[in-house]
């Protein structure tokens, strides 16, 4: 399997924890190096195959759509997804539901710069016909970012402590990286519209089911990952990029 052809990008969100530049700058435009944070992912998805990217609005939104434009700077084609008032991640996913196609989907936050074997991913989600496959990485602060756990196959068994009850077989602590793989079926297990969280509201209950039809992995990254939601993690992502620590996609590489 190639990576999948269509994507969303999370850029809704309101940057509380950056405050006050984004009182008036949108989280996704804040500059890491030469570029708005929002490009990264857009470049990096991009660079693995995909062609048509949805992009979720609320918090000044036209900035953001004045900024990107069509998509053509980047080699996609970029629409926009507006919201009012804003959904969380598992109503974004299913409002964007109408600008996508009837073919597996990638999701990926605004607010993490990582470099992922996404071929890879892509490979693993369709080899076992996954509902979804989860970048997730080792990190001590796994607690802090929502724990998951795996069990030998890679099937994610624990998903933000739930379920509570003991399990046979040792299970491995990840973190989840804030990229998904999907399958459209994921759409018949979540609610059609609303605001609901797709890791709380969706991935935990589907995990605590366990059916085989509703198989969700996690895909292990061991390179370049950080989160951007805090001034401090905005600098040192800035300091990253000033010293060649993380190299932005340019180009097809997939």
């Amino acid at each position: 399997m190639s990576f999948p052809r269509q994507a969303i990008v999370l850029a809704a969100g309101l940057g509380t924890r950056l405050r006050p530049a984004t009182d008036t700058t949108p989280k996704p435009l804040l500059a890491i190096g030469a570029r708005p944070m929002i490009e990264y992912p857009i470049r990096m998805l991009a660079a693995a195959g995909v062609e048509d990217i949805v992009v979720n609005l609320h918090h000044l939104g036209d900035r953001i759509r004045t900024s990107l434009g069509d998509g053509a700077a980047f080699g996609v084609r970029i629409r926009y997804s507006p919201e009012d008032p804003i959904l969380d991640t598992g109503g974004a996913i299913a409002r964007a539901r109408r600008l996508l196609r009837d073919e597996p989907f990638a999701v990926a936050n605004c607010d993490t710069l990582a470099d992922p074997d996404l071929a890879g991913m892509a490979a693993l989600h369709e080899a076992r016909g996954a509902l979804a496959t989860l970048l997730v990485r080792a990190d001590p602060d796994a607690e802090r970012y929502g724990a998951l756990d795996l069990d030998s196959s890679g099937r994610v068994r624990r998903f933000l402590g739930e379920p509570t009850t003991p399990l046979a077989e040792p299970l491995a602590r990840r973190m989840f990286c804030g990229v998904h793989v999907l399958s459209p079926e994921i759409f018949s297990r979540m609610p059609s519209d609303g605001v609901f969280s797709i890791t709380r509201d969706v991935y935990e209950p589907l995990i605590a089911r366990g059916a085989r039809d509703e198989l969700i992995l996690g895909f292990d990254h061991a390179g370049y990952w950080r989160d951007l939601g805090t001034p401090q993690s905005l600098d040192d992502a800035r300091g990253d990029v000033a010293a060649g620590r993380f190299a932005p996609c340019d180009r097809k590489s997939y």
